[in-house]
Order: C-alpha cells, then structure tokens, then sequence
C-alpha cells in the first residue's frame, strides 16, 4: 500500500486542488493508497517536518519534488517548475502520477506466468 501525505497550510489556497489531483490519480489508477491531510500550523511545526511550501506531497515519505538542499522551511505557499519552465503553485498532474505509480508499482499484482 502506498502511503500518501497532502501537507499544507491554511493561507495557502492551493492544497484543495492538489487533493483533487490526488483523489482523481488514486481513483484513475486504481491504487492501493492511504491519503493524509495535515496542516503545518506553526513555524516550529514547518522546521521538525522539514515543510517548504504548501502544498507539499509525501510519497512513502519522499517528497515527489525533492526541494533544494537550501531550502527553508517555512509557513507559505510553494513554486513548482514546470517542464515547460513555468511556475506554478502544484506539481504538474503527470508529475504526481509518476510518483504515485512509481511507488504502487512493487504493490501491484503482477501477472502469473508458469
């Protein structure tokens, strides 16, 4: 089972479009996933978790993002580099189903072969 983590906070308006994307790529996909939301409350809160930016998403533990090495945690809405070089406020939608596949892969049912 794959074990998901939506981390946000509140000032930042993004996280409900992310958990739409991550509802609709789990359904999509069919996958055995666990989907947790929490929200970062406090700066302290930002620095134990290491939280760069709503909306952050966890994949078994691993950002699917991984942010730079100097990035500092804080409460406030995050930048994504598109591949096209744009900036938005989420990863792009492929960008989500690749590290959600990626991670269900080991899980899923492989076929029998004798």
């Amino acid at each position: 089972m794959v074990e998901i983590h939506l981390l946000y906070c509140e000032s930042c308006p993004s996280h409900e479009l992310a958990l739409d994307d991550l509802r609709q790529i789990i359904g999509e996909e069919q996958l055995d996933a666990t989907l947790s939301i929490h929200r970062v409350e406090t700066e302290e809160e930002a620095r134990r978790l290491h939280f760069i930016g709503s909306p952050t998403i966890l994949v078994d533990g691993t950002d699917i993002v991984p942010p730079p090495e100097d990035a500092s945690p804080a409460l406030t809405c995050r930048a994504y580099r598109l591949e096209d070089g744009r900036i938005s406020p989420l990863p792009a939608i492929e960008t989500i189903r690749a590290a959600l596949c990626r991670a269900a892969a080991p899980h899923r049912e492989k076929p029998f072969t004798p």
